[in-house]
């Protein structure tokens, strides 16, 4: 495996600020992606008073090969987890909240309705706050869709991340299918007004030219903010880097989305869904 560039390593950075992030999040009992997915931005983020919320627990029914959350058997959904959720985004003062969760296939929503909960206590108590999800693909079941298009406080943003291209899913991605994902943004686009947002993971082996497919299959079904960023391996256990994109490489990624036309987007080595997710909304 290629070694680690020096572009893609972070300093650890433990302020008064981000410990006081770590103690609001603990004292209201809420799980992070930034801590369940090892994220290199997580001490940056925790700096600027904010964090990705990963709500419906902390483990996930699915195995995705790239993801170093664990796969096990999820415990029944915290009922307190809306309030919560919404009593730390008042005390660390958040105007933009991104919050996403692990898949619950278990789930007869796969937990959609838990995610409108979520979004109805921080308007409840915030109401000019924006809310951005990133959702798991809720087997592509409408209803489910339904229930969070439909609801009293739609999200600002609706993202859904393919992760990858449509040949490395079997691979990275088993449980899920390219079509569904796309035919989940394209459900949100033709339904709602909400912008749609989606990220990819580059290292695993694609090409470029499966690339500029799959953003041409996102710019076809409307999708307003793409992301992309370099695969980091969790650990051994998981899929290998296959390559690590030079900073000149990830240029080219950006001259790629603009031929594409995709005009909102936000591309680097160590760009991730929710980095930077309400500069590149409010741009």
């Amino acid at each position: 495996m290629p070694r680690l560039p020096e572009y893609l390593k972070r300093p650890i950075i433990d302020t008064d600020k981000t410990k006081n992030v770590r103690r609001i999040l603990k004292d209201n009992c809420l799980n992070t992606v930034c801590e369940g997915a090892r994220c290199p931005n997580k001490n940056e983020c925790y700096t600027k008073n904010t964090a990705t919320f990963l709500i419906m627990g902390s483990v996930c029914t699915r195995n995705c090969r790239y993801c170093n959350i664990s796969c096990e058997k999820p415990l029944p959904l915290n009922e307190n987890e809306p309030k919560n959720v919404a009593k730390a985004v008042r005390e660390l003062g958040l105007k933009y909240v991104v919050i996403t969760s692990v898949t619950r296939d278990d789930l007869p929503d796969g937990g959609a309705g838990h995610f409108v909960d979520c979004i109805n206590e921080i308007k409840n108590i915030a109401p000019n706050v924006q809310v951005e999800i990133l959702t798991p693909d809720f087997k592509g079941d409408t209803k489910a869709l339904d229930t969070i298009i439909k609801s009293n406080y739609p999200p600002d943003v609706f993202n859904h991340n393919i992760e990858t291209v449509e040949r490395l899913f079997k691979i990275a991605r088993p449980q899920a299918n390219y079509r569904q994902s796309l035919e989940v943004l394209k459900y949100i686009k033709e339904n709602s007004s909400i912008p749609t947002k989606s990220g990819l993971m580059v290292g695993l082996g694609e090409t470029l030219e499966e690339l500029e497919e799959t953003l041409k299959d996102l710019k076809n079904i409307g999708c307003d903010i793409v992301t992309i960023g370099q695969y980091i391996q969790p650990s051994k256990e998981h899929l290998a880097v296959e390559k690590y994109y030079t900073i000149e490489e990830f240029e080219h990624l950006k001259s790629l989305a603009k031929k594409v036309g995709i005009k909102n987007y936000q591309i680097g080595p160590l760009v991730r869904s929710s980095y930077n997710a309400s500069e590149t909304f409010n741009s």
